[in-house]
């Protein structure tokens, strides 16, 4: 038990001391070369905060929404060889008729197309 106590203390101790060291050895002066938004040597032409298209991020969470249907129906071969496999493969058939009732929504509301 002492031995866990002293490991607990020295490892508070070390994580104290170390981030009191960095906060008293890290600068605090940076130059206007690091506060540029681009270190590569060449002027920015325009902001570095430019927003990017709502498409792209529809695009993207369509993606991850399909890319976690495939984690999601990948056990279905192991789901069909159980004694009675009705309820997985009845829950599995809803999720794909949710993702693809999903999928003919976004069709119709023009969320898929890039041209405007």
């Amino acid at each position: 038990m002492n031995m866990v106590l002293f490991m607990m203390i020295l490892s508070l101790t070390l994580s104290i001391a170390l981030t009191a060291l960095n906060f008293w050895l890290a600068q605090t002066n940076p130059d206007p070369e690091k506060l540029s938004p681009y270190e590569c040597g060449f002027d920015p032409l325009g902001s570095a905060r430019l927003p990017f298209s709502i498409r792209f991020f529809l695009v993207a969470i369509l993606f991850l929404l399909f890319d976690l249907e495939i984690a999601l129906l990948l056990p279905l071969p192991w789901a069909i060889q159980l004694q009675d496999p009705t309820a997985t493969l009845t829950w599995a058939s809803i999720l794909i008729l949710l993702l693809t009732l999903g999928l003919i929504y976004e069709w119709i509301q023009g969320g898929l197309e890039w041209a405007e």
